[in-house]
């Protein structure tokens, strides 16, 4: 199974790197644009850690993983004007925000792990805004 994500991955990559050189421009976004990225791309780590050191930051957004992607994934579409950047960042963004909606509508279920710790919290923070 790991094998075939790896492989579907890697089909992906090859193919963003093929129309990159022939983009289809879907829109022109603007130059500033690319601070509103960076903005939105600093708690992109830190949530992306959190998810994996259970703490207040886990507690508080349920599933930060999810959230991680879905600002991944706005901060891209807005900045890559591109036709295929929208179908990438944009399916992302769909996937994201469905599983958002279908997390919401489900009970939670206990998950074992590590006990949540604020050190946790400080661990995300600390080394996802070193990432």
């Amino acid at each position: 199974m790991m094998t075939l994500i790896v492989g579907l991955f890697a089909l992906v990559l090859r193919g963003y790197a093929g129309t990159r050189l022939e983009p289809v421009w879907f829109y022109s976004p603007p130059a500033s644009m690319r601070y509103l990225t960076a903005l939105l791309m600093l708690p992109v780590f830190p949530l992306l850690l959190a998810a994996y050191l259970p703490g207040r930051i886990k507690s508080a957004t349920r599933h930060p993983l999810l959230v991680a992607t879905t600002l991944w994934a706005v901060a891209h579409v807005w900045s890559n004007g591109t036709l295929l950047g929208l179908l990438l960042f944009g399916g992302f963004l769909a996937w994201a925000v469905v599983d958002l909606v279908s997390l919401g509508r489900r009970s939670p279920r206990p998950v074992p792990g590590a006990p949540p710790s604020a050190v946790n919290d400080w661990l995300a923070v600390g080394l996802g805004l070193g990432l």
